[in-house]
Protein backbone atom coordinates (compact mmCIF):
# COMPACT_ATOMS: atom_id res chain seq x y z
CA UNK A 1 0.00 0.00 0.00
CA UNK A 2 3.15 2.76 0.83
CA UNK A 3 4.57 1.53 -2.93
CA UNK A 4 0.95 2.12 -4.06
CA UNK A 5 1.17 5.93 -2.31
CA UNK A 6 4.48 6.96 -3.04
CA UNK A 7 3.96 6.22 -6.97
CA UNK A 8 0.82 7.99 -6.68
CA UNK A 9 2.60 10.98 -5.28
CA UNK A 10 5.08 11.08 -7.81
CA UNK A 11 2.71 11.02 -10.60
CA UNK A 12 0.37 13.57 -9.13
CA UNK A 13 3.22 16.06 -7.27
CA UNK A 14 4.41 18.16 -10.38
CA UNK A 15 1.48 19.34 -11.09
CA UNK A 16 0.20 19.95 -7.42
CA UNK A 17 3.23 22.00 -7.23
CA UNK A 18 3.15 23.34 -10.27
CA UNK A 19 -0.58 24.42 -8.91
CA UNK A 20 0.78 26.16 -5.57
CA UNK A 21 3.37 28.45 -7.03
CA UNK A 22 1.14 29.78 -9.01
CA UNK A 23 -1.34 29.55 -5.94
CA UNK A 24 -0.50 33.38 -4.21
CA UNK A 25 -0.88 34.96 -7.54
CA UNK A 26 -4.19 34.27 -8.06
CA UNK A 27 -5.60 36.11 -5.87
CA UNK A 28 -5.74 40.16 -5.67
CA UNK A 29 -3.89 41.50 -8.11
CA UNK A 30 -7.49 42.52 -10.01
CA UNK A 31 -5.32 44.47 -12.61
CA UNK A 32 -7.85 43.96 -15.17
CA UNK A 33 -10.95 46.42 -15.81
CA UNK A 34 -12.75 44.65 -18.56
CA UNK A 35 -12.51 42.57 -21.21
CA UNK A 36 -14.14 41.17 -24.61
CA UNK A 37 -16.27 38.16 -24.50
CA UNK A 38 -18.61 36.64 -27.07
CA UNK A 39 -22.40 35.78 -25.77
CA UNK A 40 -25.07 34.95 -27.70
CA UNK A 41 -25.51 38.61 -28.81
CA UNK A 42 -22.21 38.96 -30.25
CA UNK A 43 -19.35 40.88 -28.59
CA UNK A 44 -19.49 42.39 -25.57
CA UNK A 45 -17.49 43.79 -22.74
CA UNK A 46 -17.08 41.78 -19.14
CA UNK A 47 -15.93 43.66 -16.48
CA UNK A 48 -14.04 43.21 -13.44
CA UNK A 49 -12.79 45.05 -10.27
CA UNK A 50 -9.32 46.20 -11.02
CA UNK A 51 -7.02 48.06 -8.73
CA UNK A 52 -3.76 49.35 -9.49
CA UNK A 53 -0.41 47.76 -8.76
CA UNK A 54 1.35 48.36 -5.38
CA UNK A 55 4.13 50.43 -5.25
CA UNK A 56 6.65 52.52 -3.25
CA UNK A 57 4.62 55.85 -1.66
CA UNK A 58 7.19 57.90 -1.23
CA UNK A 59 8.15 59.08 -4.92
CA UNK A 60 4.51 61.22 -4.85
CA UNK A 61 4.75 62.40 -1.17
CA UNK A 62 5.26 65.88 0.01
CA UNK A 63 6.60 66.29 3.67
CA UNK A 64 6.52 68.75 5.44
CA UNK A 65 7.95 69.60 9.37
CA UNK A 66 6.92 71.60 12.55
CA UNK A 67 8.24 73.57 13.96
CA UNK A 68 9.57 74.77 9.75
CA UNK A 69 12.72 76.00 11.71
CA UNK A 70 13.63 72.24 13.33
CA UNK A 71 16.03 70.87 10.29
CA UNK A 72 19.71 71.54 11.65
CA UNK A 73 22.57 73.56 10.07
CA UNK A 74 21.08 77.09 10.32
CA UNK A 75 23.04 78.35 12.60
CA UNK A 76 25.74 75.32 12.11
CA UNK A 77 26.08 73.11 14.95
CA UNK A 78 28.29 70.21 15.98
CA UNK A 79 26.92 67.15 17.85
CA UNK A 80 28.05 64.31 19.88
CA UNK A 81 27.68 60.45 19.54
CA UNK A 82 24.90 59.17 21.90
CA UNK A 83 27.29 56.16 23.11
CA UNK A 84 30.51 58.60 23.47
CA UNK A 85 30.18 62.15 24.79
CA UNK A 86 33.42 62.89 23.54
CA UNK A 87 33.02 62.09 20.53
CA UNK A 88 31.90 65.18 18.73
CA UNK A 89 33.25 65.81 15.26
CA UNK A 90 29.60 65.70 13.63
CA UNK A 91 29.23 68.52 12.20
CA UNK A 92 25.49 70.20 10.36
CA UNK A 93 25.89 73.05 8.27
CA UNK A 94 22.93 74.05 6.11
CA UNK A 95 24.61 76.50 3.95
CA UNK A 96 27.38 73.40 2.97
CA UNK A 97 26.08 70.72 0.27
CA UNK A 98 27.96 67.83 1.96
CA UNK A 99 27.59 68.38 5.56
CA UNK A 100 23.51 69.78 5.03
CA UNK A 101 20.65 67.11 6.46
CA UNK A 102 17.50 68.54 4.65
CA UNK A 103 14.66 66.48 4.64
CA UNK A 104 14.02 65.01 1.74
CA UNK A 105 17.05 62.80 2.38
CA UNK A 106 14.70 60.67 4.46
CA UNK A 107 13.33 59.51 0.66
CA UNK A 108 16.69 59.36 -0.92
CA UNK A 109 18.40 56.61 -2.44
CA UNK A 110 19.55 54.01 -0.23
CA UNK A 111 22.83 51.82 -0.19
CA UNK A 112 24.99 55.38 0.08
CA UNK A 113 28.46 55.38 1.39
CA UNK A 114 28.19 57.37 3.92
CA UNK A 115 25.18 57.37 4.74
CA UNK A 116 22.61 60.24 4.08
CA UNK A 117 19.76 61.29 6.81
CA UNK A 118 16.99 64.23 8.01
CA UNK A 119 18.70 65.41 11.30
CA UNK A 120 16.73 67.80 13.84
CA UNK A 121 18.57 70.50 15.61
CA UNK A 122 19.99 68.95 19.33
CA UNK A 123 18.52 69.76 22.45
CA UNK A 124 19.48 72.70 23.20
CA UNK A 125 16.36 73.76 25.36
CA UNK A 126 16.07 70.94 27.61
CA UNK A 127 13.98 70.62 30.08
CA UNK A 128 11.75 72.09 27.30
CA UNK A 129 10.22 69.14 25.23
CA UNK A 130 12.27 68.43 21.34
CA UNK A 131 8.95 67.62 20.02
CA UNK A 132 8.92 67.44 15.98
CA UNK A 133 6.14 66.58 13.87
CA UNK A 134 6.50 64.87 9.95
CA UNK A 135 3.74 65.08 7.94
CA UNK A 136 3.65 63.35 5.06
CA UNK A 137 1.00 64.27 2.38
CA UNK A 138 -0.15 62.67 -0.79
CA UNK A 139 -3.31 64.71 -1.84
CA UNK A 140 -4.84 61.66 -2.06
CA UNK A 141 -6.31 58.62 -1.13
CA UNK A 142 -4.21 55.65 -0.73
CA UNK A 143 -4.10 52.24 0.55
CA UNK A 144 -1.36 50.52 2.68
CA UNK A 145 0.06 47.17 1.49
CA UNK A 146 3.38 46.77 3.54
CA UNK A 147 4.53 47.52 7.12
CA UNK A 148 5.79 51.36 7.51
CA UNK A 149 9.06 51.62 8.20
CA UNK A 150 11.40 53.97 9.98
CA UNK A 151 15.01 53.84 9.61
CA UNK A 152 16.95 56.33 12.07
CA UNK A 153 20.23 57.10 12.06
CA UNK A 154 20.30 58.36 15.82
CA UNK A 155 19.02 56.38 18.57
CA UNK A 156 15.78 55.18 18.32
CA UNK A 157 12.76 57.89 20.02
CA UNK A 158 12.36 56.86 23.65
CA UNK A 159 8.48 58.45 23.14
CA UNK A 160 7.04 58.80 19.25
CA UNK A 161 3.42 58.72 18.05
CA UNK A 162 2.69 57.33 14.32
CA UNK A 163 -1.14 59.23 13.49
CA UNK A 164 -3.29 59.17 10.36
CA UNK A 165 -5.59 61.45 8.52
CA UNK A 166 -8.27 60.46 6.28
CA UNK A 167 -9.16 64.17 5.57
CA UNK A 168 -6.32 65.55 4.02
CA UNK A 169 -5.07 66.70 7.63
CA UNK A 170 -7.80 68.53 8.85
CA UNK A 171 -8.67 65.78 11.49
CA UNK A 172 -5.97 63.19 12.88
CA UNK A 173 -5.94 60.11 14.90
CA UNK A 174 -3.64 57.67 16.13
CA UNK A 175 -2.14 54.74 14.61
CA UNK A 176 0.54 53.44 17.29
CA UNK A 177 2.49 54.61 20.16
CA UNK A 178 6.03 54.04 20.73
CA UNK A 179 7.88 54.15 24.12
CA UNK A 180 10.08 52.99 26.43
CA UNK A 181 7.49 52.99 28.99
CA UNK A 182 3.79 53.09 27.76
CA UNK A 183 2.45 53.67 31.14
CA UNK A 184 4.43 56.40 32.36
CA UNK A 185 4.75 58.31 28.61
CA UNK A 186 1.13 57.59 27.69
CA UNK A 187 -0.88 55.55 30.55
CA UNK A 188 -1.60 52.52 28.63
CA UNK A 189 0.02 49.05 29.18
CA UNK A 190 2.49 47.72 26.23
CA UNK A 191 1.33 45.66 23.84
CA UNK A 192 2.70 43.76 20.48
CA UNK A 193 0.87 43.51 17.05
CA UNK A 194 1.21 39.60 18.15
CA UNK A 195 -1.49 40.14 20.78
CA UNK A 196 -3.67 41.36 18.48
CA UNK A 197 -6.60 39.23 17.31
CA UNK A 198 -9.06 39.28 14.49
CA UNK A 199 -11.32 40.98 16.92
CA UNK A 200 -8.89 43.53 18.27
CA UNK A 201 -7.35 44.40 14.62
CA UNK A 202 -8.21 47.53 15.02
CA UNK A 203 -7.10 48.70 18.35
CA UNK A 204 -4.86 51.14 18.81
CA UNK A 205 -1.82 49.99 20.85
CA UNK A 206 1.29 51.48 22.53
CA UNK A 207 4.52 49.24 22.27
CA UNK A 208 7.90 48.87 23.88
CA UNK A 209 9.87 47.00 20.78
CA UNK A 210 11.03 49.76 19.46
CA UNK A 211 12.10 52.10 21.66
CA UNK A 212 14.95 51.15 23.38
CA UNK A 213 17.56 53.61 24.45
CA UNK A 214 20.49 52.87 22.40
CA UNK A 215 21.05 50.17 19.64
CA UNK A 216 23.09 49.38 17.12
CA UNK A 217 23.02 50.47 13.58
CA UNK A 218 21.21 47.41 12.25
CA UNK A 219 18.64 47.50 14.82
CA UNK A 220 17.43 51.19 13.96
CA UNK A 221 13.89 50.33 12.40
CA UNK A 222 10.75 51.39 14.01
CA UNK A 223 7.43 49.78 12.50
CA UNK A 224 3.76 50.36 12.17
CA UNK A 225 3.07 46.16 10.90
CA UNK A 226 0.80 46.35 8.37
CA UNK A 227 1.15 42.81 7.36
CA UNK A 228 0.99 41.23 10.64
CA UNK A 229 -2.19 42.14 10.54
CA UNK A 230 -3.27 41.09 7.43
CA UNK A 231 -1.96 37.34 8.57
CA UNK A 232 -5.05 37.74 11.29
CA UNK A 233 -7.04 36.75 8.26
CA UNK A 234 -4.82 35.64 5.43
CA UNK A 235 -2.76 33.05 7.86
CA UNK A 236 0.72 33.59 8.80
CA UNK A 237 2.47 33.44 5.09
CA UNK A 238 -0.44 35.82 3.71
CA UNK A 239 -2.03 32.37 2.03
CA UNK A 240 -5.16 33.09 2.49
CA UNK A 241 -5.60 36.38 0.58
CA UNK A 242 -9.58 35.06 -0.35
CA UNK A 243 -10.05 35.61 3.43
CA UNK A 244 -8.70 38.75 3.63
CA UNK A 245 -10.78 40.43 0.50
CA UNK A 246 -13.95 39.05 2.09
CA UNK A 247 -13.04 40.46 5.36
CA UNK A 248 -12.39 44.03 3.30
CA UNK A 249 -14.96 43.57 1.11
CA UNK A 250 -17.69 43.14 3.67
CA UNK A 251 -15.75 45.55 6.95
CA UNK A 252 -16.20 48.98 5.86
CA UNK A 253 -13.69 50.09 9.45
CA UNK A 254 -11.30 47.33 8.48
CA UNK A 255 -10.62 48.57 5.07
CA UNK A 256 -10.62 52.23 6.17
CA UNK A 257 -8.11 51.27 8.82
CA UNK A 258 -5.56 50.68 6.15
CA UNK A 259 -6.50 54.07 4.29
CA UNK A 260 -5.18 57.17 4.37
CA UNK A 261 -4.70 60.75 2.67
CA UNK A 262 -1.80 61.51 5.24
CA UNK A 263 0.80 60.44 8.06
CA UNK A 264 1.91 62.29 10.55
CA UNK A 265 5.16 61.16 12.68
CA UNK A 266 5.38 63.38 16.30
CA UNK A 267 8.93 62.92 18.23
CA UNK A 268 7.91 63.40 21.51
CA UNK A 269 11.48 62.94 22.85
CA UNK A 270 15.00 61.37 21.51
CA UNK A 271 16.79 58.60 22.82
CA UNK A 272 18.72 59.65 25.93
CA UNK A 273 20.42 55.89 26.19
CA UNK A 274 20.42 56.60 29.85
CA UNK A 275 17.69 57.27 32.66
CA UNK A 276 19.24 60.97 32.98
CA UNK A 277 20.03 63.56 30.64
CA UNK A 278 23.46 64.72 30.56
CA UNK A 279 22.88 68.61 30.69
CA UNK A 280 26.70 69.66 30.56
CA UNK A 281 26.72 68.18 26.96
CA UNK A 282 23.01 68.59 24.70
CA UNK A 283 24.45 67.83 21.56
CA UNK A 284 23.83 64.12 22.20
CA UNK A 285 20.10 64.48 21.78
CA UNK A 286 18.48 65.00 19.23
CA UNK A 287 16.48 63.01 15.83
CA UNK A 288 18.00 61.85 12.94
CA UNK A 289 16.20 59.56 10.37
CA UNK A 290 17.98 57.84 6.90
CA UNK A 291 14.82 56.08 5.41
CA UNK A 292 11.16 55.86 5.30
CA UNK A 293 9.33 53.26 3.83
CA UNK A 294 5.67 53.66 2.50
CA UNK A 295 4.04 50.71 0.30
CA UNK A 296 0.73 50.99 -1.13
CA UNK A 297 -1.77 51.85 -4.04
CA UNK A 298 -4.31 54.64 -5.14
CA UNK A 299 -7.08 53.88 -3.53
CA UNK A 300 -9.89 54.21 -6.60
CA UNK A 301 -12.83 51.67 -5.05
CA UNK A 302 -11.77 49.61 -7.88
CA UNK A 303 -12.93 51.37 -10.48
CA UNK A 304 -9.14 51.58 -12.04
CA UNK A 305 -6.12 49.71 -12.93
CA UNK A 306 -3.56 52.53 -13.01
CA UNK A 307 -3.26 56.11 -11.45
CA UNK A 308 -0.77 59.05 -12.82
CA UNK A 309 1.07 61.33 -11.36
CA UNK A 310 0.91 64.36 -13.70
CA UNK A 311 1.37 68.34 -12.41
CA UNK A 312 2.62 67.22 -8.61
CA UNK A 313 -0.50 65.24 -8.35
CA UNK A 314 -1.79 61.72 -7.97
CA UNK A 315 -5.30 60.67 -9.87
CA UNK A 316 -6.68 57.05 -10.98
CA UNK A 317 -7.34 56.30 -14.52
CA UNK A 318 -10.96 55.58 -14.11
CA UNK A 319 -12.79 52.93 -15.92
CA UNK A 320 -16.38 51.48 -15.75
CA UNK A 321 -17.89 54.67 -16.63
CA UNK A 322 -16.78 56.62 -13.10
CA UNK A 323 -15.01 59.61 -12.60
CA UNK A 324 -12.80 61.77 -9.96
CA UNK A 325 -9.56 61.55 -8.42
CA UNK A 326 -10.84 58.33 -6.59
CA UNK A 327 -13.27 56.66 -9.38
CA UNK A 328 -16.06 57.98 -6.46
CA UNK A 329 -19.20 58.75 -8.55
CA UNK A 330 -20.45 58.51 -12.56
CA UNK A 331 -20.02 59.96 -15.23
CA UNK A 332 -22.09 62.88 -16.62
CA UNK A 333 -25.19 60.33 -18.11
CA UNK A 334 -24.09 57.74 -16.12
CA UNK A 335 -26.08 57.49 -13.28
CA UNK A 336 -28.79 55.02 -13.90
CA UNK A 337 -28.27 53.51 -10.68
CA UNK A 338 -26.22 55.11 -7.86
CA UNK A 339 -22.78 54.60 -7.64
CA UNK A 340 -21.17 52.29 -5.62
CA UNK A 341 -17.44 51.01 -4.96
CA UNK A 342 -16.51 47.72 -7.02
CA UNK A 343 -16.26 44.67 -4.88
CA UNK A 344 -13.29 41.68 -4.18
CA UNK A 345 -16.22 39.04 -4.27
CA UNK A 346 -16.08 36.74 -5.85
CA UNK A 347 -12.74 35.81 -6.44
CA UNK A 348 -10.69 36.30 -8.43
CA UNK A 349 -12.40 38.68 -11.30
CA UNK A 350 -14.70 40.64 -8.30
CA UNK A 351 -17.66 42.53 -9.25
CA UNK A 352 -17.05 45.79 -11.11
CA UNK A 353 -20.27 47.60 -10.26
CA UNK A 354 -20.33 49.58 -13.00
CA UNK A 355 -22.46 52.97 -13.84
CA UNK A 356 -24.74 52.72 -16.26
CA UNK A 357 -26.62 54.87 -18.77
CA UNK A 358 -28.78 57.16 -18.30
CA UNK A 359 -31.75 55.72 -20.59
CA UNK A 360 -31.30 52.09 -18.55
CA UNK A 361 -32.84 54.89 -15.39
CA UNK A 362 -34.62 52.31 -13.09
CA UNK A 363 -37.03 55.12 -12.07
CA UNK A 364 -39.48 56.48 -14.62
CA UNK A 365 -40.69 59.82 -12.74
CA UNK A 366 -42.80 63.22 -14.60
CA UNK A 367 -41.06 66.03 -15.13
CA UNK A 368 -39.95 67.19 -11.58
CA UNK A 369 -39.68 71.18 -13.04
CA UNK A 370 -43.86 71.01 -13.70
CA UNK A 371 -44.19 69.07 -10.78
CA UNK A 372 -42.62 70.94 -8.58
CA UNK A 373 -39.74 70.73 -5.44
CA UNK A 374 -41.95 69.01 -3.36
CA UNK A 375 -42.39 65.44 -5.76
CA UNK A 376 -38.83 64.87 -6.03
CA UNK A 377 -39.50 62.89 -2.86
CA UNK A 378 -42.39 60.99 -4.56
CA UNK A 379 -42.89 57.58 -3.75
CA UNK A 380 -40.27 55.21 -5.35
CA UNK A 381 -41.13 51.81 -3.55
CA UNK A 382 -37.90 51.68 -2.28
CA UNK A 383 -37.62 49.00 0.05
CA UNK A 384 -37.71 49.79 3.58
CA UNK A 385 -34.86 47.34 4.64
CA UNK A 386 -32.63 47.70 1.92
CA UNK A 387 -32.46 51.39 1.41
CA UNK A 388 -32.61 54.83 3.63
CA UNK A 389 -36.12 56.18 2.62
CA UNK A 390 -38.90 54.82 0.93
CA UNK A 391 -39.11 57.78 -1.46
CA UNK A 392 -36.55 58.82 -3.92
CA UNK A 393 -33.84 60.60 -3.20
CA UNK A 394 -32.92 64.41 -5.02
CA UNK A 395 -32.19 62.51 -8.22
CA UNK A 396 -35.14 59.88 -8.14
CA UNK A 397 -33.47 56.61 -7.64
CA UNK A 398 -33.35 54.76 -4.30
CA UNK A 399 -30.63 55.68 -1.76
CA UNK A 400 -28.78 51.74 -0.51
CA UNK A 401 -27.61 51.42 2.70
CA UNK A 402 -24.19 49.35 2.71
CA UNK A 403 -24.54 45.91 1.13
CA UNK A 404 -27.42 46.98 -0.36
CA UNK A 405 -28.34 47.28 -4.05
CA UNK A 406 -30.64 47.10 -6.96
CA UNK A 407 -33.41 49.70 -8.41
CA UNK A 408 -35.06 49.07 -5.23
CA UNK A 409 -32.24 48.46 -2.75
CA UNK A 410 -33.76 44.75 -2.46
CA UNK A 411 -30.68 43.13 -3.35
CA UNK A 412 -27.16 42.34 -1.97
CA UNK A 413 -24.07 43.01 -3.13
CA UNK A 414 -21.77 40.02 -3.02
CA UNK A 415 -20.29 39.54 0.54
CA UNK A 416 -23.94 40.01 2.50
CA UNK A 417 -26.64 38.37 3.07
CA UNK A 418 -30.59 39.59 3.10
CA UNK A 419 -31.93 39.58 7.00
CA UNK A 420 -34.15 42.26 6.97
CA UNK A 421 -31.68 44.16 5.39
CA UNK A 422 -28.11 42.98 3.67
CA UNK A 423 -25.65 41.81 6.97
CA UNK A 424 -21.93 40.93 6.34
CA UNK A 425 -21.28 37.96 5.25
CA UNK A 426 -18.65 35.67 7.98
CA UNK A 427 -18.28 32.02 6.57
CA UNK A 428 -19.44 30.18 3.43
CA UNK A 429 -18.66 26.57 2.40
CA UNK A 430 -16.55 27.75 -0.53
CA UNK A 431 -14.20 30.87 0.32
CA UNK A 432 -15.07 32.00 3.67
CA UNK A 433 -14.31 28.30 5.13
CA UNK A 434 -14.65 28.08 9.24
CA UNK A 435 -11.67 25.93 9.81
CA UNK A 436 -10.60 23.14 12.30
CA UNK A 437 -13.84 21.40 11.96
CA UNK A 438 -16.51 24.38 12.00
CA UNK A 439 -19.60 24.69 11.12
CA UNK A 440 -21.11 27.85 9.23
CA UNK A 441 -24.63 28.60 10.93
CA UNK A 442 -26.43 31.01 8.72
CA UNK A 443 -23.29 32.15 6.97
CA UNK A 444 -23.09 34.65 9.85
CA UNK A 445 -20.93 32.78 12.47
CA UNK A 446 -19.13 29.79 12.96
CA UNK A 447 -19.72 27.32 15.53
CA UNK A 448 -16.43 25.98 16.61
CA UNK A 449 -15.42 23.01 18.36
CA UNK A 450 -14.13 22.92 22.13
CA UNK A 451 -10.90 23.01 21.52
CA UNK A 452 -11.07 26.13 19.03
CA UNK A 453 -12.50 29.76 18.85
CA UNK A 454 -11.89 32.56 16.65
CA UNK A 455 -14.22 34.43 13.71
CA UNK A 456 -13.47 31.48 11.77
CA UNK A 457 -12.55 28.59 14.40
CA UNK A 458 -8.77 29.41 13.57
CA UNK A 459 -6.94 29.86 17.37
CA UNK A 460 -7.00 26.64 19.61
CA UNK A 461 -8.50 28.09 22.81
CA UNK A 462 -5.48 26.65 25.14
CA UNK A 463 -3.70 30.09 23.65
CA UNK A 464 -5.81 32.14 25.82
CA UNK A 465 -5.13 29.51 28.75
CA UNK A 466 -2.29 29.93 31.27
CA UNK A 467 0.49 28.60 29.93
CA UNK A 468 -0.50 27.88 26.33
CA UNK A 469 -0.97 25.02 24.41
CA UNK A 470 1.03 21.98 25.70
CA UNK A 471 2.63 20.42 22.95
CA UNK A 472 2.71 17.36 24.23
CA UNK A 473 -1.05 16.69 24.72
CA UNK A 474 -1.71 16.36 21.00
CA UNK A 475 -4.06 19.62 21.53
CA UNK A 476 -1.82 21.71 18.89
CA UNK A 477 -3.15 20.68 15.28
CA UNK A 478 -1.25 20.88 12.05
CA UNK A 479 -2.88 24.50 11.08
CA UNK A 480 -3.60 25.63 7.68
CA UNK A 481 -0.10 27.31 7.10
CA UNK A 482 1.72 24.94 8.62
CA UNK A 483 0.11 22.23 6.29
CA UNK A 484 0.98 24.21 3.32
CA UNK A 485 4.36 25.02 4.68
CA UNK A 486 4.72 21.19 5.37
CA UNK A 487 3.61 20.42 1.85
CA UNK A 488 5.56 23.18 -0.13
CA UNK A 489 9.03 21.78 1.98
CA UNK A 490 7.81 18.38 0.41
CA UNK A 491 7.52 19.90 -2.90
CA UNK A 492 10.90 21.36 -2.71
CA UNK A 493 12.46 18.33 -1.97
CA UNK A 494 10.54 15.64 -4.15
CA UNK A 495 11.74 17.66 -6.96
CA UNK A 496 14.79 17.96 -6.42
CA UNK A 497 14.89 14.22 -6.38
CA UNK A 498 12.96 13.63 -9.73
Amino acid sequence: MSMWLVLTVQVIWPGLCLAMQHYPTTWGHYDICKSQVYTDEGLTWDYMACQPEATDMTKYLKVTLDPPNITCGDPPETYCALENPYMCNNECDAATEELAHPPELMFDFEGRNPTTFWQSSSWRKYPKPLVVNITLSWNKTIELTDDIVITFESGRPEQMVLEKSLDYGRTWQPYQFYATDCLDAFTMEPKTVQELSQFTLLDIICTEEYSRGYVWKYDKTVRFEIKDRFALFAGPRLHNMASLYGQLDTTKNLRDFFTITDLRIRLLRPATGATMVDESNLSRYFYAISDIKVHGRCKCNLHANSCVFEKEKLSCECEHNTTGPDCGRCKRNYQGRAWSAGSYLPIPKGTANICVPNNISPVIRQNVSSLGVANRNQDCNCNPFGSESDHCNGTGFCKCKAGATGVKCHECLPGYLWDNGCKSRVCDNELLRCQNGGVCVNNVRCQCPPAFSGLLCEKPRCESEAGGCDPDSGQTPLSHSAFLLLLTSACVLLLTRL
